[in-house]
């Protein structure tokens, strides 16, 4: 069991989303950033699609019942293991009875906490999330309180991968090439009213309305900076910025939406459609957020800004395939450290763990 000691603002258990239920009007949540829970699993030595912890701004403070292994992925928290220092995309052995604290994230907004065995809550409809709007999956369809317990599945015999193995890293996302690759350079201060000096580039793809916009709306949408406002949650993003104006003010008839979706409302403010949106609207929709840089979008904070920069379709599934590489080469070189592991004592201070 995991016990929780300090919940934090918005601490709930996800893993990868429940998949081919939208047409029952039932979202398909999990991870905003579903490219950090994916890594910290594999550095536990989980399945890609086992539930752990999403942790919204901390601080948040778990004991551990038994010896375990841990890894934190996403943002940055300045994290202690009993008040040893800790660092994110590392996988880290843990002794029974540790308290490991993440404090304030330092940059970025969410982090995810993965056990080895993974948090083991009762699986509905294929998937251990927590869907916040309908009140069900991870505990009790909420998120955690103070004095929670989490059990904790049964984790495979992996020697190198083990409570007694090495800690070890890997490179985060942020610093690898095909993140960066396609990037430009931040934008110039100025061009909205809260004088943004950055903001991050996210790929999207023209929307099936597009052109009822008008052209000065088309050139703002992708040369303005857009902040996202603290109107904001797993649902959608909600941006201000310059009003986006249409040619023909048209209803639309309600239809099928999905994350990253960019509608625009009568209010001419955009709205990102996040992993646990509604699965059908009636909005203009000026864009799609490629499904590459969603996890991007989840780590801007609150009165961040974001601007989008036109893609193609066949970037965008190059991009897909960039994220994968990355993924094997993990995957590559975790197993290179287990078979060396399974040929190296343990070191000293973990023999008797």
């Amino acid at each position: 069991m995991i016990d929780v000691i300090r919940a934090g603002v918005l601490t709930t258990v996800q893993d990868l989303g429940r998949e081919g239920y939208r047409h029952l009007g039932i979202a398909m949540g999990g991870a905003l950033d579903r490219l950090a829970l994916e890594v910290g699993n594999r550095l536990v030595g989980n399945r890609p699609d086992a539930a752990g912890l999403e942790i919204t701004f901390g601080p948040v403070v778990l004991r551990f019942a038994r010896a375990t292994r841990l890894a934190i992925t996403g943002t940055e928290f300045g994290a202690t293991l009993d008040g040893e220092p800790v660092h994110s995309w590392w996988s880290l052995p843990v002794r029974a009875g540790q308290q490991l604290t993440l404090h304030a994230a330092k940059r970025g907004m969410r982090g995810y906490v993965c056990i080895a065995g993974g948090i083991d809550v009762l699986p509905m409809l294929g998937s251990r999330s927590t869907d916040l709007a309908a009140h069900f999956g991870g505990l009790g369809g909420r998120a955690l309180r103070d004095g929670d317990r989490l059990p904790v599945g049964p984790v495979a015999a992996r020697n190198g991968l083990g409570p007694d193995a090495r800690e070890f890293g890997v490179k985060a996302p942020a610093w690898c090439k095909f993140v960066l690759l396609h990037e430009p350079p931040p934008l110039r201060r100025g061009r909205h009213p809260a004088g943004l000096a950055w903001s991050v580039p996210i790929r999207v793809l023209p929307g099936p309305e597009y052109d009822s916009f008008t052209h000065d709306a088309q050139q703002t949408f992708w040369s303005d900076e857009w902040v996202v406002t603290p109107n904001s949650n797993r649902m959608g993003y909600r941006l201000s910025g310059t009003e986006l104006a249409r040619t023909r003010k048209t209803d639309l008839l309600s239809h099928a939406v999905m994350p990253g979706t960019i509608q625009v409302p009568p209010n001419g403010q955009p709205i990102v459609l996040m992993i646990d949106a509604h699965t059908t609207g009636g909005y203009p929709k000026i864009g799609a957020v490629i499904r590459a840089d969603l996890w991007k979008l989840a780590q801007v904070r609150l009165n961040g800004g974001v601007r989008f920069v036109a893609t193609t379709l066949a970037e965008a599934h190059r991009a897909l395939r960039d994220e994968r590489t990355y993924l094997r080469q993990i995957d590559a070189a975790i197993a290179m450290h287990e078979e060396r592991g399974a040929r190296l004592p343990a070191p000293a201070a973990l023999q008797d763990t």
